[in-house]
């Protein structure tokens, strides 16, 4: 990308000084674990015609986070909410969520950026629509077209920014970019040093429905956690019940992949299938069920969504239970409903000191530490409660304000005209508001990919909504 021409643009400017200065630390780290991405990223960037810079992006969106996930409810390295990822060929549901799949969330990632870049006729503004939603990149190039007629190019995006229209998120998203470029292609002269991670590769093997994490790293003769490493996407810690998947094992394994399906082939019928059935009789509860498994409630239910109960508690007669294994659970992974599109605002409402929760009537401390993912002591410790009793209506505070460098504040917005944006020779002074505070992401990491690549699915344009712009904080 032409990075260097926006050098001395105010906001480019306040991001390198930030980078390079109070978020040196954490860019650093984020730099280090792109080095597992690195390569990956920019061959399928050069293959679908976009710049290998623009793997910056990711590195905004989720510091190369397969697993990162904000309060807005996007997920993934490319930050994607459920529906824009299934517009561009994703599959979001229960059991897997291909947001998660550093390789597969690239691909969308790229089909989404050259749709907007071919809508726009500009990486910038494709960007700005990545983040903001082309609908409101759209309505502002329409409403000033006027204003901008001098402009052209990468410069629009600049132009466009000058007037009080797009979001002030939007705004700096860019420039967040550009910086990142800057400073990631030179990061010696920025006086970085960080050691390289393993580069992310794996083989792929089809697998049965139903097959466990497990069975697959016996008949690899790896350890599970291997597995889980290279396979984030799979939420349940087996395939899914219904459906064959590609599951990914290490490259250069030492068994090969011709010959893993013999091995799961070999293991017995009980190490094959990652769950027992019974039927409901209309007297056990799911926590009766779950004990006898040794596991909680909430673990058999990641096996059986729409699992439906009594009044009373105990279970409708007649339905089918699946029962997992406990090397099933052990190898799941704990996240929100992947149906989730956004937090709505009647329930999550933000705050200057994070997001809260509106207690309904019947609501536990327990059932809200669930929903939101975090430990009922840290709910107690973030309210200052003494006991877990709690009355409709009440305010809970469920997450604290943190630091993001992807999401810092906001330089003072430059008065600059368009035309003067490209001086390569500029040297505006950084705006000296302090950084605001990037929120915690889930880590996980992943190796370098060449699996089968699925169908490219149609990219649906007037059902396309921002990805990160408007999911602040994980």
């Amino acid at each position: 990308m032409d990075v260097r021409s926006y050098e001395g643009q105010e906001r480019v400017a306040f991001y390198v000084n930030l980078f390079t200065g109070t978020s040196r630390n954490r860019f650093q780290e984020k730099l280090r674990q792109g080095t597992r991405y690195d390569a990956m990223i920019r061959a399928k960037l050069r293959a679908g015609g976009i710049p290998e810079d623009m793997m910056y992006l990711a590195m905004v969106e989720s510091g190369y986070d397969p697993n990162a996930y904000s309060s807005a409810a996007a997920v993934g390295m490319w930050q994607f909410m459920s529906s824009t990822a299934r517009d561009v060929g994703l599959r979001v549901d229960w059991w897997v969520d291909e947001r998660r799949d550093p390789a597969r969330s690239t691909d969308a990632a790229i089909r989404f950026l050259s749709d907007l870049q071919n809508q726009f006729g500009s990486l910038y503004l494709a960007a700005a629509a990545y983040n903001g939603g082309p609908g409101r990149v759209s309505r502002g190039l329409t409403r000033f077209a006027e204003e901008m007629g001098g402009s052209a190019g990468e410069d629009r995006f600049f132009a466009l920014a000058e007037h009080d229209y797009l979001r002030p998120e939007t705004k700096n998203y860019v420039p967040q970019i550009i910086a990142a470029a800057l400073v990631g292609k030179e990061s010696a002269r920025y006086g970085f040093a960080y050691d390289t991670l393993t580069p992310y590769v794996y083989d792929s093997v089809e697998v049965a429905a139903g097959t466990p994490l497990a069975a697959v790293a016996t008949a690899s003769a790896v350890d599970v956690a291997a597995i889980k490493d290279l396979n984030p996407a799979v939420l349940r810690g087996m395939v899914p019940p219904t459906t064959s998947l590609w599951i990914r094992v290490p490259a250069n394994g030492s068994v090969a992949t011709t010959d893993i399906a013999s091995a799961l082939s070999a293991l017995s019928a009980e190490e094959r299938l990652g769950f027992h059935t019974l039927t409901s009789k209309g007297t056990e509860t799911a926590t009766s069920i779950a004990s006898k498994a040794g596991i909680s409630a909430k673990q058999l239910a990641w096996y059986n969504p729409g699992l439906k109960s009594s009044k009373k508690g105990t279970l409708l007669i007649g339905q089918s239970v699946r029962v997992p294994l406990l090397a099933v659970v052990a190898a799941a992974v704990n996240v929100p409903d992947p149906s989730i599109e956004r937090y709505g605002s009647s329930t999550v409402a933000a705050t200057k000191s994070g997001s809260v929760h509106i207690v309904k009537r019947g609501e536990s401390l327990g059932h809200i530490a669930s929903r939101y993912d975090v430990t009922v002591a840290r709910l107690r410790s973030l309210n200052g409660l003494r006991s877990d009793k709690l009355v409709a209506g009440q305010t809970i505070r469920v997450r604290a304000t943190t630091i993001n460098v992807s999401r810092t504040s906001k330089p003072k917005a430059t008065t600059s005209r368009a035309t003067t944006v490209r001086a390569k020779t500029a040297t505006t002074k950084a705006a000296t508001t302090k950084a605001a505070r990037k929120a915690p992401v889930k880590k996980a990491s992943v190796r370098k990919a060449a699996v089968k690549p699925s169908a490219k699915a149609p990219i649906k344009k007037t059902a396309s909504k921002a990805t990160a712009g408007r999911k602040s904080g994980p």
